[in-house]
C-alpha cells in the first residue's frame, strides 16, 4: 500500500494530508462523511449486491482488468476490502434511508401532501384596485377573455398562467387562498402584498407515492436527521460546518 499519494506532478505524503484538507476546506466535508459512517457501520449488502457494485464501481474509472483495479487500488492506498466498502457505500446509505424511516413512509406523506399536490392557476397582477375591479368586471362579462386581460395589463407573466407548482412551494398567503378556491371559477380581485390579483385555479394535480417520491420523501428525513446530527457536535466541529449560532 502506497503512503504517498501523486497527483499532477506532484507527490503528497500522508503527513501532508491533513493540512492540505484544512487548506483546501475539505474538513466539513469530512466531518458531514464521517456523520453518514457511524450511522451505516452496521448496514451490509449481499454478496451479490456487493459484487454488482464493485463491477460498477471499475466500470465508472475504465478499470478493465484485476490488474488495473489492484493498481489503482495501490495508487490510491486503499485495499479490497476499503474499496467494497466504498461501491457500496451509496446503497448502504438507501438500506439505512429505508431501515429508519420506510416503515412510516405513507404516514409522512399524508402528513406533506397539502403542501406536495401542484396546481396550475392564471393570475391577473395589477397595482391599482380600481383597474383590477375594471378587469375582473370584463372577464366576468365576457368582454374580455383572461388570457387577453392577462397578456395586455398584467405585471405577471404572460399569459397569466403558473404551474404546475406545488402548494408548498407558494407564499403562505396565496397558498390558502388558492387551496380552498373551485377550479375555472375567476375570483375577485385580493390584496396580495402591494398589488391586487384576480386568479383562477385551472387544475390540481394531486401528489401520488410512487417511486420518485418514496425517494424525495426518504432524502427529506435524512437530511433533517443529518441536520440534527450536526447540533449535536461539538462547537469546533459545528464551526467548520458553518453551523454554530455563536
Amino acid at each position: 500500500m502506497s503512503t504517498t499519494l501523486q497527483i499532477d506532478n506532484r507527490t503528497i505524503t500522508a503527513e501532508e494530508l491533513v493540512s492540505l484538507l484544512t487548506h483546501y476546506q475539505i474538513i466539513p466535508q469530512v466531518i458531514c462523511e464521517s456523520i453518514i459512517d457511524r450511522a451505516i457501520a452496521t448496514i451490509e449488502c449481499t454478496p451479490e449486491e456487493t459484487a454488482a457494485a464493485c463491477a460498477e464501481f471499475s466500470q465508472q474509472r475504465q478499470l478493465a482488468s484485476d490488474t488495473e483495479l489492484q493498481t489503482w487500488l495501490w495508487h490510491y492506498g486503499l485495499d479490497q476490502t476499503q474499496v467494497e466498502r466504498l461501491a457500496t457505500r451509496r446503497l448502504r446509505i438507501d438500506k439505512f434511508k429505508q431501515q429508519m424511516w420506510g416503515h412510516r413512509l405513507e404516514s409522512y406523506f399524508l402528513k406533506r401532501k397539502d403542501q406536495l399536490d401542484q396546481i396550475i392557476y392564471s393570475v391577473i397582477q395589477v397595482e391599482n384596485r380600481d383597474m383590477a375591479s375594471e378587469l375582473f368586471f370584463r372577464i366576468h362579462e365576457g368582454e374580455q377573455s383572461f388570457a387577453e386581460v392577462a397578456r395586455l395589463y398584467s405585471q405577471g407573466p404572460v399569459g397569466g398562467v403558473i404551474g404546475p407548482i406545488e402548494f408548498g412551494k407558494l407564499p403562505v398567503g396565496l397558498r390558502e387562498f388558492l387551496y380552498t378556491r373551485p377550479i375555472g371559477e375567476v375570483q375577485p380581485p385580493v390584496a396580495f402584498g402591494e398589488s391586487q390579483i384576480i386568479v383562477r385555479v385551472e387544475r390540481v394535480i394531486p401528489a401520488t407515492l410512487d417511486e420518485t417520491m418514496r425517494e424525495r420523501l426518504l432524502q427529506e428525513q435524512f437530511a433533517a436527521w443529518f441536520d440534527a446530527q450536526v447540533e449535536q457536535l461539538p462547537d469546533p466541529d459545528k464551526i467548520w460546518m458553518g453551523a454554530s449560532r455563536n
